[in-house]
C-alpha cells in the first residue's frame, strides 16, 4: 500500500550538498509508488521557533505551519536528511521539527546523514536519535550514511555508485516495514 512519507532537508547553506541526498531518497520512494514530498527550509521559511504550532488559537498559525502540519498529519513516516554540524545537527533541522510535536506521534522515522568526510555525518544521526523519539518518531535501526557526499551523488541524486542505491533499498524497505505496522497500529488505537 503507498505511503505518505516527507523527506526533511535540514540545510539552508547556498552549497549544500544534502539536496543531493534528498532528491535521490524521494526518487527512490516515488519509484516505489509512495508519496515523498520535499520538506526544505530553505523553501519554507519558517521563523526561529517562537511558538509551535498547536500552541497558536485554532485557524491564527502561519500558513506555512498550517500547511506542514496538514501534511504531518497524513504521514505514514518520516524520513529526515541531517548534515553533520560542530558534531550535531543543522540549526535548520531543529527549527523545522520543533515547531509540531503530535503531528509526528506513533510514526516511524529514518535518518539519512551525510558528510564532506569518511564518516557520513554519523555523530549528526546519534544527536538525531535521542531527539527524534522525544518528538513522538522513533527512528528505524537502520542509519544510511553517506560518506564524501559530492562524489556520491551528483547535482540530480544520482548515485555514482550501485552499492549507495542497494543501500538505499534495504534502508527504505525497512522504513516501510515500520511504518506499516505502525499505520495498522495507529487505526486500531494508540495507548494515549
Amino acid at each position: 500500500m503507498p505511503l505518505v512519507c516527507p523527506v526533511i532537508l535540514g540545510t539552508v547553506r547556498s552549497d549544500r550538498q544534502g539536496i543531493r541526498a534528498a532528491r535521490f531518497l524521494a526518487g527512490q520512494l516515488e519509484g516505489r509508488g509512495h508519496e515523498a514530498p520535499l520538506v526544505d527550509p530553505e523553501v519554507l521559511r519558517l521563523p526561529l521557533l517562537d511558538r509551535m504550532y498547536k500552541e497558536y488559537p485554532a485557524g491564527q498559525a502561519p500558513k506555512v505551519l498550517e500547511d506542514l502540519a496538514t501534511l504531518f498529519r497524513r504521514a505514514d513516516a518520516f524520513l529526515i536528511v541531517s548534515a553533520e554540524y560542530n558534531h550535531s545537527i543543522p540549526p535548520a533541522l531543529s527549527n523545522t521539527l520543533d515547531h509540531f510535536l503530535e503531528e509526528y506521534s506513533w510514526r516511524p522515522s529514518a535518518i539519512c546523514c551525510y558528510s564532506a568526510g569518511q564518516f557520513g555525518g554519523v555523530r549528526a544521526a546519534m544527536q538525531l536519535r535521542a531527539m527524534l523519539p522525544e518528538l513522538g518518531m522513533p527512528s528505524i535501526p537502520s542509519l544510511l550514511p553517506i560518506p564524501r557526499i559530492h562524489k556520491a551523488l551528483d547535482e540530480a541524486g544520482k548515485p555514482a555508485e550501485e552499492r549507495l542505491a542497494k543501500a538505499a533499498g534495504r534502508f527504505l524497505d525497512e522504513l516501510a516495514w515500520y511504518a506499516e505496522a505502525m499505520r495498522a497500529q495507529r487505526a486500531a488505537g494508540t495507548p494515549y
